[in-house]
């Protein structure tokens, strides 16, 4: 079965700068796939890339289809999407209308649907409808961010440090629902630096440093490896040294 997103050999750069290399990474069907690494690593660079925000070369396929000949309105259109690292909400419009953003590519009849599946999962959202995006607090404004891209009904969902700035409570609950996101038959590629709460929720792992992919593999294997329990996890596994 061939995978929904197939990310193959891609480069990318800014100028001669060459911040992604041999990139290759794949995600399947109601599946969520993180990538770990520290700031620079060229992750969010990657994101953008896959997205088409950057130009990339090499091979991006999603659903069958190849996504380097589409422009991004059309690789929403397609069913991926992605929530930025510093969400670009729009602060003097309402969550709704900002929600409402998010569906200016499907029918009215379609949009109502996903104003019913959003305001389900962040009920939130529901109660602060009219208030200005910029007035709600850190973690709602994430949670507007990734109602936002689901209004689309998105077949992956890339997302990009959606834990950044908030509340460890918070941040708790915006995993339970990137786990809730997979029952519902949506895909995962999340980027994140909190690598610990990334680990227990993800069924794969790839781990980058400057620019590459140096270990990839099941979720549960990556954490448990040496080298990623002390550069990422913050401790070592007990008998084993941090050389």
């Amino acid at each position: 079965m061939s995978a929904l997103l197939q990310v193959t050999d891609a480069h990318v750069g800014y100028g001669k700068v060459e911040a992604v290399r041999s990139v290759s990474l794949e995600v399947n069907d109601n599946e969520i796939v993180t990538i770990i690494g520290a700031n620079g690593a060229g992750k969010t660079t990657l994101l953008n890339a896959v997205m088409g925000i950057l130009p990339l070369q090499g091979r991006v396929a999603f659903a069958g289809e190849d996504m380097l000949r589409f422009e991004i309105e059309d690789r929403v259109a397609a069913g991926l999407s992605l929530v930025p690292e510093h969400r670009e909400l729009f602060a003097t419009m309402s969550v709704e209308d900002n929600l409402q953003l998010g569906a200016f590519r499907i029918a009215k009849a379609v949009a109502a649907q996903s104003f019913e599946r959003v305001y389900t999962l962040f009920p939130r959202l529901k109660e602060r409808r009219k208030q200005l995006a910029g007035t709600l607090s850190g973690g709602e404004q994430q949670m507007l961010a990734m109602g936002r891209a689901l209004m689309g009904a998105p077949k992956l969902l890339m997302l990009d440090e959606p834990s950044l700035g908030l509340a460890p409570i918070i941040v708790a609950d915006i995993f339970h629902i990137i786990g809730e996101l997979r029952a519902n038959g949506v895909s995962v590629l999340l980027v994140e630096q909190n690598a610990q709460a990334a680990l227990k929720i993800a069924d794969r792992a790839y781990v980058m440093e400057l620019g590459e992919f140096i270990l990839n593999g099941p979720a549960t294997d990556i954490a448990a490896n040496q080298r990623v329990a002390a550069s990422y996890l913050g401790f070592q596994h007990e008998g084993e040294s941090a050389v």
